[in-house]
């Protein structure tokens, strides 16, 4: 049976054969660098931002290295260029969202990937609307089923060939249905940070309330306080972590406050389903959806609920989700099953441990958190690779040997030294295999051996860390 691990591989195949247009792929490695833009031409480029390509001329100016500077200027707009479909739906804007190679929306991934335009929008009208279709669309894919992690751009389309034999209980419209913590934060994140950088309160009419609402509901049925509660899944693979264990409701568990998972935002299956990075990150997105429902309509009752939901998983993951290490040090572990069981281990994708600070949960220099920063970034983690081309964090999506630039990446966004951050940036630009663009995953010694050439959140976050790195120590973009 295929499996969107199979589609990606044919997918990666294609590209580097040319089947598939002009997308980055291997055979680019092999021939002399150039650094000509890797960008559509301006007439083929999905959506164009104004403010977006006079932020990409300023910082781009800023870069001494070329292929750094070539890089940031494929990577920055990928998403706009190559991934966003504007339409109407209900007479109102709406913004579908693909992940790259994939023509489905991720939540998490559509949210993550425009993120670093937030800041841009107060003063560009055209981004603005991209913004409020996104969230429309984002709202709507919540009330068809808020435990789906993927949906479709046609509402009453069938799911992703690699989901259709999946024994849940799928509904139209959906992609996939893995349900992940993730899936429901990404939107408040971006919905907060959207109406912080613009006051605008357009796209929060009653159906975005609605869909928060579903958040909330679901969150409480996943404490699972008085049962497992109606999310179940299984997929026939032979790949463990495609699928679910006990009849597709997860590991036993002793519930302890905690929201479970079934899938980390790798889509893998967890092992012990209490993830704490991601129960983490929902204790942030209820913060602040209780203030948007203050403010935009003065519900203090909804409000509440949502503050006192983040004040119970804050207490039980505070108070369960950490461990002590051989020096008696605290630090946080990845995931537990509420019974004294916990994993160490740290995965590339966000929420990860590595990213807490990034998503707002937590201060960077926070003394937990900075010792479970060290304990990530090395071999204390089962999934932290170093080679000959670099060193950074995988996961079993990919497998072992892998890194991620996302890590990498993130490892530099959670950093305050400019030796650290000038490592990344010098691992980022030397595994791009010749592509210009960040992949998926490389080989530890072999960058050519990649997976993905077309993954627009990974893009994305390099663009954004560029701009991070320019904002915060610009010296190391003159070098």
């Amino acid at each position: 049976m295929s499996t969107r691990r199979d589609f990606l591989k044919w997918f990666g195949a294609a590209a580097a054969s040319g089947a598939v247009g002009a997308l980055p792929g291997k055979s680019f490695a092999q021939t002399a660098p150039t650094y000509a833009s890797k960008r559509p031409p301006l007439n083929k480029r999905k959506f164009v931002s104004k403010a977006v390509e006079r932020e990409l001329a300023s910082v781009k100016s800023a870069i001494g290295d070329p292929k750094l500077a070539w890089m940031f200027e494929n990577c920055y707009p990928n998403t706009l260029d190559t991934t966003v479909e504007l339409g109407t739906l209900d007479g109102k804007p709406d913004t579908f969202v693909i992940t790259g190679d994939i023509d489905a929306m991720w939540l998490r991934d559509s949210s993550a990937q425009v993120v670093p335009y937030l800041s841009l929008a107060k003063n560009d009208p055209a981004l603005q609307r991209l913004f409020r279709g996104l969230i429309r669309r984002q709202a709507r894919c919540i009330r068809i089923d808020p435990y789906a992690n993927a949906f479709m751009p046609d509402p009453h389309a069938p799911p992703l060939v690699w989901a259709r034999h999946d024994n849940t209980d799928m509904k139209p419209g959906v992609g996939e249905r893995k349900w992940e913590i993730d899936s429901l934060c990404y939107p408040i994140r971006l919905a907060h940070g959207y109406w912080q950088a613009t006051a605008d309160k357009e796209p929060f009419d009653d159906d975005w309330r609605a869909a928060m609402h579903r958040v909330l509901e679901t969150f409480r049925e996943q404490q699972r306080l008085h049962g497992h509660g109606p999310y179940h899944f299984q997929r026939t693979s032979e790949i463990p972590t495609e699928t679910q264990f006990l009849d597709g409701y997860g590991n036993p568990t002793q519930p302890n406050g905690m929201i479970h998972a079934m899938f980390r935002p790798s889509d893998d299956a967890c092992v012990y389903p209490l993830f704490v990075p991601a129960n983490l990150f929902a204790v942030a997105s209820l913060r602040q959806l209780a203030q948007m429902s203050r403010a935009l309509y003065q519900d203090m009752s909804f409000a509440s609920d949502c503050e006192s939901l983040a004040d119970e998983v804050e207490r039980a993951v505070h108070r369960d989700g950490r461990m002590r290490d051989a020096d008696d040090r605290l630090h946080w572990a990845y995931e537990i099953d509420g019974f004294g069981n916990q994993l160490f281990m740290d995965d590339a994708n966000a929420p990860s441990l590595l990213s807490l600070p990034y998503l707002g949960c937590c201060d960077r220099n926070d003394p937990v958190y900075r010792h479970t920063r060290d304990l990530v970034w090395s071999h204390r983690n089962p999934y932290f690779f170093t080679g000959r081309a670099a060193e950074g964090i995988g996961g079993p999506h990919e497998g072992l040997r892998m890194i991620w630039p996302m890590s990498i990446i993130m490892y530099a966004q959670t950093s305050d030294d400019p030796a650290q951050i000038r490592q990344c940036l010098t691992w980022l630009r030397d595994t791009d295999a010749g592509a210009g663009f960040m992949h998926e995953s490389f080989d530890q010694d072999d960058p050519a051996h990649f997976t993905r050439s077309w993954f627009a959140w990974a893009n994305t976050l390099f663009g954004e860390l560029i701009v991070d790195v320019r904002r915060r120590h610009p010296d190391l973009l003159r070098g």
